[in-house]
């Protein structure tokens, strides 16, 4: 029981630190859906929060030496996650007032990949892990 709270707190502040970024840079790096800069803006966004959740999955392994321990963090991490975004952005006026409407659902869009990603990492350390246990 005790690894499932020290993993719901990592995915708090997982989310926190993404939720912050946006509160503080939302503005500059969210653009209005279908123009260039959005495209161009997504793809930085999506590549620095896969460089971002390999950092905290490796560190998140180095803490936690259990077997399924990325599994667990991939999949609670998400569930917590999601959850506190849907509260986010059902209350966007309030947490993000600097955005455009277009903004929030540029946000949706990379929270959207950014959960996949959440999800699909901690599974490739995980089979990588697996492989390097097998091979010894």
């Amino acid at each position: 029981m005790n690894k499932y709270i020290i993993t719901t707190l990592w995915g708090l502040f997982v989310w926190f630190i993404a939720i912050m970024f946006f509160v503080i840079f939302g503005e500059y790096v969210l653009f209005n859906p279908g123009t260039n800069s959005f495209v161009i803006s997504s793809i930085l966004l999506i590549a620095g929060t896969a460089i971002s959740l390999l950092l905290v999955t490796f560190l998140y392994m180095k803490f936690d030496k259990s077997e399924n321990s990325t599994l667990r963090f991939g999949i609670i991490g998400t569930m917590v996650g999601l959850i506190l975004d849907t509260f986010s952005l059902a209350n966007h006026p309030f947490l993000f007032p600097n955005l455009t409407e277009s903004q929030i659902v540029a946000f949706a869009v990379w929270m959207s990949f950014a959960y996949a990603l959440y999800l699909l990492i901690p599974l490739i350390f995980h089979k990588n892990n697996k492989r390097r246990i097998a091979s010894q």
